[in-house]
């Protein structure tokens, strides 16, 4: 049979299904060996394909897309370092539990581990990252292969769905001639045209006993908590409220759940935590007997502490994934459920409202800080603090905001309070890395607009290159450069006690002037001078077009003190209430 018809069908029966199976979007990075699957992947209707010649920028664009839709995205490479290159971002999706689908090209059996160029060993390149690897057939055109290559493809996309999401490596070696042959029945299906195997996954769940009896567990345990972390299930706030409102449990909302902004229920919302939880009083007056907890680990340092100190507590872990979400080994009950199934369930088992002391114990705690909080906005000189303190109202309704790891993620963890717009909050947490972030952000810009992006100047410069996307495809996005002129979160750590060598290894200065870079990718760069300027410009901006980059210069060392100060001051406050309320 010739190799070029059994070549192209075979490539063209994967890709049928890759449509079939509910996948729209695929990013290629140019390259030889995947020739093949390039040509037949730009020639179907349904499918489009994003062009990024950096894999390492190309594979966080998919990340970022994927995460925006909540569906998989592809990425294609071809063989050699090119694959190695999409290394982190696979690392991300799998902590993140992003649904992705990694499609590498390679050189056929025979050249493999003889010298030949640009082969690598890639079977299994990605270890325990991936969900599930496959090392593909070389391409047949008889019957049973073209079955194959269609029931690989509909397994790789569901797997990648499959609770928890993230993603799935297919690798595929071809031999020369690379060059497909195109015709307009490509995509035609004899066999099943409306897809070949259809995947059925379910939501992970327990029995109606045990939610009975978790319900009874808690029946009279007036001092409980709800600590939310990163989740993203559009119908989880509404139930977790519900839930929190039935026993009159404070729920600790981290930005990353999506219970900060929205038209739910925010009165029993605790967002001001990561400042009066490092209060001694406030930690003893507050102390929990229940801790129920969903989602992944949250942002704050000082949560995680308390939550550690009272390992006394039954805490349970509810998690839709199957994980083991215990880094502390905390956990009294790990219950592998999906979360809003788990909220409704044991509403409906419920039958006692709970009292309100405990719960109104911790709003009063909260409510005192954010009014003492709010004296950041009487700072003048442009911080990072009042940055964050003052997002929700610079911000248009229904946006996306994307932040940077290391200090902005805490700084909007600490600053960014309950509101009742509908913005979505996105971070790459899964490995918690600076790597990538502006390709992430840009790719989730494709699907969620409008987007804002908040960064380091280091988390910047560590991925410039990710604007190519944004350029080539007139992806609009607002990137607010906050440019401490190094390393900020350092500072905060035990390395800054240590000066000899502080700026050398830790604070890393780059001394960079932002604005060539971002004109040489057709972007509009602007310099902030004051608050004023910043809130006129993001007004003005926003139904404009393209790359907005809008640089905020602030001090390291002025940042630090602010922050202590801030916390000293809030701390002295909330011993004042507990004091008083005890005696």
């Amino acid at each position: 049979m010739n190799h070029q018809e059994s070549l192209t069908a075979f490539i063209a029966a994967f890709v049928s299904e890759l449509v079939l199976t509910g996948i729209t979007d695929v990013i290629v990075s140019p390259g030889s060996r995947s020739t093949p699957m390039a040509m037949v992947m730009a020639e179907h209707p349904d499918l489009n394909v994003h062009i990024h010649v950096d894999e390492r920028s190309a594979a966080f664009f998919g990340l970022g897309m994927a995460k925006a839709k909540n569906t998989p995205v592809a990425i294609l490479c071809t063989s050699g370092t090119a694959a190695a290159n999409y290394f982190p971002a696979i690392v991300e999706a799998k902590y993140s539990r992003v649904p992705l689908l990694v499609l590498t090209a390679d050189r056929p059996h025979e050249l493999r581990e003889v010298g030949a160029p640009q082969a690598i060993d890639q079977l299994h390149l990605y270890g325990h990252q991936v969900k599930w690897f496959a090392d593909m057939a070389l391409p047949e055109k008889s019957k049973e292969m073209l079955r194959y290559a269609r029931t690989i493809c509909a397994r790789a996309a569901s797997i990648a769905t499959q609770a928890p999401a993230g993603p799935v490596h297919l690798n595929f070696p071809f031999r020369e001639p690379l060059i497909p042959k195109m015709d307009k029945n490509l995509f035609a299906l004899s066999e099943r045209p409306k897809g070949y195997v259809k995947v059925h996954n379910g939501d992970i769940t327990i029995s109606e006993e045990e939610f009975k009896g978790i319900a009874g567990e808690l029946r009279g345990k007036e001092k409980g908590i709800i600590v939310c972390g990163n989740l993203d299930d559009e119908k989880f706030a509404k139930a977790v409220t519900e839930l929190g409102a039935k026993l009159n449990y404070p729920i600790l909302a981290d930005p990353l759940s999506q219970l900060r902004s929205g038209s739910h229920p925010l009165e029993n919302i605790i967002e001001a935590y990561d400042t009066f939880l490092r209060n001694e009083d406030a930690k003893s007056f507050l102390k929990p007997d229940v801790v129920l907890r969903f989602g992944a680990m949250p942002v704050s340092k000082a949560l995680t502490i308390f939550l550690k100190e009272n390992h006394g507590a039954d805490q349970y872990v509810i998690d839709g994934g199957g994980g083991w979400r215990d880094p502390s080994v905390l956990s009294t009950n790990m219950i592998f459920c999906n979360e809003t199934m788990f909220c409704e369930k044991l509403v409906s088992n419920l039958d006692t409202v709970i009292s309100s002391v405990f719960l109104d114990d911790w709003k009063k705690v909260n409510q005192l800080t954010k009014e003492h909080m709010a004296v950041i906005r009487d700072v003048r000189e442009l911080s990072e603090g009042k940055l964050f303190y003052q997002l929700a109202d610079l911000l248009p309704e229904e946006a996306t905001l994307f932040v940077g790891n290391s200090m902005p993620i805490r700084d909007l963890d600490s600053f960014f309070l309950n509101n009742d717009k509908s913005i979505k909050v996105m971070a790459n947490r899964g490995a918690n890395g600076i790597d990538g972030t502006v390709s992430t952000a840009i790719g989730a810009a494709v699907y969620s607009k409008p987007l804002y992006l908040v960064l380091g100047d280091l988390t910047f410069f560590h991925d410039l290159n990710g604007l190519i996307a944004a350029k080539l495809y007139d992806i609009d996005i607002h990137i607010i450069l906050v440019n401490n002129n190094g390393g900020g979160i350092f500072s905060f750590l035990p390395q800054s006690e240590h000066p000899k060598h502080f700026e050398l290894l830790f604070g890393t200065p780059l001394n960079l002037n932002f604005e060539h870079a971002v004109k040489m990718f057709n972007g509009k760069y602007s310099k902030i001078s004051n608050w004023d300027e910043l809130r006129t410009l993001l007004t003005q901006s926003h139904h404009e077009k393209g790359i907005h980059v809008y640089e905020i210069e602030t001090n390291r060392d002025r940042n630090r003190d602010e922050h202590r100060e801030l916390w000293r001051s809030v701390s002295q406050e909330i011993s004042n209430l507990v004091n008083g309320a005890q005696e």
